[in-house]
């Protein structure tokens, strides 16, 4: 039993309100669940297996769960595309799991196209260390659309560099309506958790036009359905008006980037109960990116000019938002609590941030053991110095002092706390 006692703020994760917040309490561990947030005690049970570890300066909130990850993606750059697909590969989505765990803080991650269940079993057992995983495998997209990134210079039989083929992974690039339903029963039995699809084009990507159209409505209904009956949901990456449209038209159930929306698609997506995922942090670093093609930053301008109002409106309609990060750049992994300064600057609260990246992405991902400090969760926690609720920029200026993954600690930054070993998980595998 661990208690953290006497937290000067903790932020439980039930919802954005201030009912969630609460001052000098005392958070129970026990065996990697939470136990108990009690008002604080100045008495404890006595004997060698309780430790009491002080947390008068400290504020705590549930470790971190972002909606829209990408483990296997060091940058979109053609050399950086030509890493993802090399021999070192592995090494580089161990090290962006391990940045996102304990630099990050995200405990949970939603990887929506790239990682297969390798990773995701290799997590669960202990030999990669990282957040757990829900996977999409693929990001689906049509011929020329967003997962398409052979350029304008293709050659007849050529592949894809964004996630090609492989193991555990099909491809992502399909066309036609029962070409589709294959490819959603082909990633259903690669182990996915949801569908990851293109109802728009994107920013990124080589050949496609923002105001073009990706999948046709028949396309994306095949998906839905197929999906639906194996258990899975679908999530679209949608910029435009005319994506978002179609998606929502569709029964896409959470809608990604939504860089266009308007008053009227906000309330649409609201009747259908539809959740969205703005990735506010990404749109801002790209609009100040110049790496990129003119092309690309074209289309970077169109939709950083609209961006920050389509998140308004929809936070406005009372749509549920949850936080994504969306790392394309190298040195957003590890800083995936960016996304919470970001949606704050677009309008969000600051609580309606923090709930959007922890209880309600929870229930919303389907990981509901999770997100929460509350008894009989996953003891999933940030231990932070200073008021990171209502300035969460200053995760980024060195605030978080340890992640707390299933009780275990991942930083030694605050002693009493216990801390994950390799050793568990040799004498796990050995009985």
């Amino acid at each position: 039993m661990m208690i953290l006692s006497n937290i000067a703020k903790l932020y439980d994760g039930t919802s954005a309100t201030p009912q969630a917040v609460h001052e000098r309490v005392d958070l129970w561990i026990d065996d990697g669940l939470i136990h108990a947030v009690a008002p604080h005690q100045s008495h404890y049970p006595n004997g060698s297996d309780v430790t009491v570890v002080d947390g008068t300066s400290l504020t705590v909130t549930p470790g971190l769960i972002d909606c829209h990850g990408h483990v296997t993606l060091w940058g979109v750059g053609a050399d950086d595309l030509d890493r993802t697909n090399s021999p070192e590969a592995p090494f580089l989505a161990e090290r962006i799991l391990f940045r996102t765990l304990v630099n990050g803080g995200v405990t949970t991650l939603r990887d929506v196209g790239g990682a297969t269940h390798v990773l995701k079993r290799l997590v669960e057992q202990g030999v990669i260390i990282g957040p757990r995983l829900k996977l999409a495998i693929c990001m689906l997209s049509t011929t020329g659309g967003h997962a398409d990134f052979r350029g304008v210079d293709r050659c007849c039989g050529m592949v894809s560099r964004l996630w090609p083929e492989g193991p555990g992974r099909p491809s992502s690039i399909v066309d036609g309506p029962w070409e589709c339903r294959k490819r959603v029963r082909e990633i259903a039995a690669c182990g996915a958790d949801l569908v990851k699809i293109c109802a728009s084009p994107g920013v990124v990507s080589p050949t496609d036009h923002l105001e073009h159209r990706d999948f046709t409505l028949e396309e994306i209904e095949a998906i839905c359905d197929e999906a639906a009956g194996r258990g899975l949901y679908v999530a679209a990456h949608a910029h435009s008006q005319s994506g978002i449209r179609l998606a929502i038209q569709a029964g896409v159930k959470d809608i990604q980037h939504i860089s266009c929306m308007d008053e009227m698609l906000a309330e649409l997506a609201y009747q259908k109960g539809c959740t969205v995922t703005p990735t506010s942090w990404v749109q801002q670093r790209l609009a100040e990116s110049r790496e990129f093609t003119e092309f690309i930053q074209a289309k970077v301008k169109k939709v950083s000019e609209h961006h920050a109002q389509a998140v308004k409106a929809a936070y406005a309609s009372g749509l549920k938002l949850l936080a994504g990060t969306d790392p394309v750049l190298q040195d957003m992994h590890g800083r995936n609590f960016m996304e919470l300064v970001a949606l704050i600057k677009e309008g969000v609260s600051p609580l309606g941030a923090w709930y959007g990246a922890t209880g309600l992405a929870a229930e919303q991902i389907g990981q509901t053991d999770t997100g929460q400090l509350v008894p009989g969760r996953r003891a999933d926690a940030l231990v932070c110095r200073g008021d990171v609720l209502q300035d969460p920029e200053r995760l980024d200026r060195g605030a978080l002092v340890e992640v707390i993954k299933d009780g275990l600690g991942y930083r030694g930054g605050l002693p009493g706390i216990p801390q994950f070993s390799f050793q568990h998980t040799v004498d796990r595998a050995l009985g």
